[in-house]
């Protein structure tokens, strides 16, 4: 079974994929992950990333991922830059890593899942969801992201609207792990008994 999770940023996501790793063994493949793999020196994305953004690179001539960052976020024809460039490879690779895999159950967490053709690929999508106030919080203290900063990264994201449309699946994240489990149990119940 492939599961593709989705939701916006500060939701909770990793707390679900450790959960189901943990306790349903899952194969999980993360696009952030993959992402930042592919864009290491010697691979064909870091090049492009630098010539569009060489200000990105830090002393070492590794791209900056932070500062990266705060080039693209506050412009939206920087950001779709970076998306044509790092997207057709991270899509390559995590449909590569599908493929090859022999796990009962993949997971796919992926902010680019939807209309990527990989959520053809899932079986189900989950949305992970959380409260507006938390994830703010979420983000200003585990990224040390400033409230205006926050506001920004979440707005350049999926409406939940849209999230809702095309997912199967619903998790709220927003009060105790402990819950969060438990909806996780009770979705899987059916597959995983």
């Amino acid at each position: 079974m492939i599961i593709g999770i989705v939701g916006g940023v500060g939701c909770g996501k990793s707390t679900v994929l450790t959960y189901l790793k943990e306790k349903y063994n899952a194969y999980i493949i993360e696009a952030d992950k993959v992402a930042k793999e592919i864009m290491e020196k010697g691979n064909e994305v870091y090049n492009k990333v630098i010539r569009e953004f060489p200000e990105s690179l830090d002393k070492d001539d590794n791209i900056d991922r932070k500062k990266l960052a705060e080039i693209v976020f506050n412009d939206a024809k920087k950001l779709e830059t970076l998306n044509n460039i790092t997207h057709p490879g991270t899509i390559k690779e995590i449909t590569d890593r599908i493929n090859n895999s022999s796990n009962q159950l993949v997971i796919v967490e992926s902010a680019i899942l939807i209309g990527s053709g990989i959520d053809k690929m899932c079986d189900e999508i989950w949305y992970v969801y959380c409260d507006l106030e938390k994830r703010i919080k979420r983000l200003m203290d585990s990224r040390g992201y400033s409230e205006e900063k926050t506001r920004n990264v979440i707005m350049n994201q999926m409406s939940e609207e849209e999230f809702n449309r095309v997912s199967d699946e619903f998790i709220d994240n927003s009060n105790s792990e402990e819950e969060t489990h438990e909806q996780i149990d009770f979705i899987l119940s059916s597959q995983f008994c």
